[in-house]
């Protein structure tokens, strides 16, 4: 049998794709994941804020989507907890980062004209 320069690069590429898999069987994502703990933290903790932000700009426009003509919307924090925990995995979420994420978002959006919320009491 005669191996042509086709067969060698197919043979070639062929075995680095098997080796990419079994990597990837053999790490299960790992790889993705910072090896330094304290990274791993920044990037959890960075992570946590911003899914808090958008869970509270999802809870702001969905008040104002569900508001009559001339109502205020209500956001409430139990809201922002309730996406956080349903819609970004999150088991724990301190109510307090929660009351924080949504007085941003609110000032933010400039909610005070047409909103209520009950993240300042």
């Amino acid at each position: 049998m005669r191996w042509n320069l086709d067969t060698v690069i197919g043979v070639l590429v062929g075995l680095t794709g098997v080796g990419l898999i079994a990597a990837g069987l053999v790490w299960k994502g790992r790889a993705v994941r910072p090896f330094a703990a304290g990274r791993a933290r920044s990037a959890a903790r960075r992570e946590y804020a911003r899914d808090l932000q958008r869970a509270s700009d999802q809870v702001i426009a969905a008040a104002r989507r569900s508001a009559g003509e001339g109502e205020p919307a209500i956001v409430t924090v139990a809201a922002v907890l309730r996406v956080t925990r349903e819609h970004y995995g999150h088991d724990e979420v301190d109510r307090r980062h929660a009351a924080a994420a949504l007085r941003r978002r609110f000032e933010h959006w400039r909610c005070a004209a047409d909103c209520v919320t009950d993240a300042y009491g």
